[in-house]
């Protein structure tokens, strides 16, 4: 931990001898362990608090988590996807035929005058093709005997 050399130990305990006097070294080595054990509880004591923090903290956030989840508004965020101006749910929303006045045509402008009548053009009656008679006709019925001059 700090890295002292059993050489560098042995030049501490031959001062603490010499400093501390050899009736009084064991009570200061007693006294020493005690503050070094005490040191060690503060420490453990410490982390475990500031290891509580950081699950209390986890839990916090898991918490929120949770809140956000089970207060998730899919129809609301659908809604605010889809129609972001309201629109749509106001089309909905009114009645179309409510309050409102009956139809009336434009009235006419008194600059144009109404279309004169125009009758129809007459139709033309179109005379059938004339059709000669040496043509094989288009169809001949099943059973029937073709004309003379029918090259099949």
């Amino acid at each position: 931990m700090f890295d002292l050399a059993w050489s560098e130990i042995a030049l501490i305990a031959v001062v603490a001898l010499v400093v501390i006097g050899p009736k009084d070294l064991p009570e200061a080595i007693r006294g020493a362990a005690r503050g070094i054990q005490k040191l060690r509880r503060m420490a453990a004591e410490f982390q475990g608090h500031a290891d509580e923090l950081v699950r209390e903290a986890k839990l916090d956030d898991v918490r929120n988590t949770i809140s956000e989840i089970r207060n998730f508004d899919l129809k609301g965020e659908i809604q605010r996807a889809v129609d972001k101006d309201g629109s749509i749910r106001d089309t909905f929303a009114t009645d179309p035929l409510k309050d409102t006045p009956p139809y009336t045509p434009p009235a006419p402008s008194v600059d144009t005058a109404p279309p004169a009548f125009v009758p129809p053009a007459p139709i033309a009656e179109v005379a059938p093709p004339a059709t000669t008679v040496d043509a094989p006709p288009a169809f001949i019925p099943p059973g029937t005997t073709p004309p003379a001059n029918h090259q099949a």
